[in-house]
């Protein structure tokens, strides 16, 4: 019982690390997230809808449908297209808030965006990412079936306590950043970042087509 005990821990605590090696990165998921958590909107539902979309992959990853993945280089192809242009507009969005007087606007004075748009857009930069596919399916579902069940299992629910974390702490804990954003210049510096960030990524997919 204690050597079970033991692998079970073992295999939990190598998927929380595992799991914040791949999650803890700039990118435009957390991007999205570290924003929301700044301006202090709907910042629950996008932790949850992070959080519960890394459940949803990881146990995919851990069940074996990465081997299905990688049969299916098409299905990854038009994901990361899809994804390119989402980003492309989304940094355009972004880069129009740097010079225009809504990205001024701090939350207290502001108009809140709809819970629904804030969602769809978290749900699009999550599942249009082709690089979470491989991230969960792949690499981290390679890695767990390297173990034997069940403890390929507790890997993975480590991996989803990882995400679970780090979203909590990055939506939550951005909140401390607000009366940083009281400054004009603070909103425009965040937003020139995450439009950066999103353009660097959708040109990273676009050549590694």
């Amino acid at each position: 019982m204690d050597v079970t005990v033991s692998s079970a821990a073992t295999a939990a605590l190598s998927g929380l690390g595992f799991g914040l090696s791949l999650i803890v990165a700039i990118g435009a998921q957390n991007a999205f997230v570290l924003r929301q958590g700044v301006r202090g909107q709907h910042i629950l539902p996008v932790v949850a809808v992070c959080a519960v979309s890394d459940a949803v992959l990881i146990v995919a990853g851990v069940g074996g449908f990465g081997m299905l993945m990688e049969t299916m280089p098409g299905l990854l192809t038009v994901v990361r297209y899809l994804g390119a242009a989402f980003l492309l507009g989304y940094a355009a969005l972004a880069a129009k808030r740097v010079f225009t007087s809504a990205a001024l606007i701090t939350e207290a004075a502001g108009a809140s965006v709809a819970l629904g748009a804030t969602v769809l857009t978290c749900l699009a930069l999550t599942w249009l990412n082709p690089h979470v596919y491989l991230d969960t399916l792949v690499l981290l579902g390679s890695f767990a079936n390297t173990y034997a069940a069940p403890d390929k299992w507790f890997l993975g629910a480590g991996a989803i306590l990882a995400s679970l974390l780090w979203f909590t702490a990055l939506g939550f804990g951005a909140r401390r950043l607000a009366p940083l954003f009281t400054r004009p210049t603070a909103w425009r510096l965040l937003d020139t970042a995450i439009a950066l960030i999103m353009l660097t990524l959708a040109v990273g997919l676009l050549t590694s087509a």
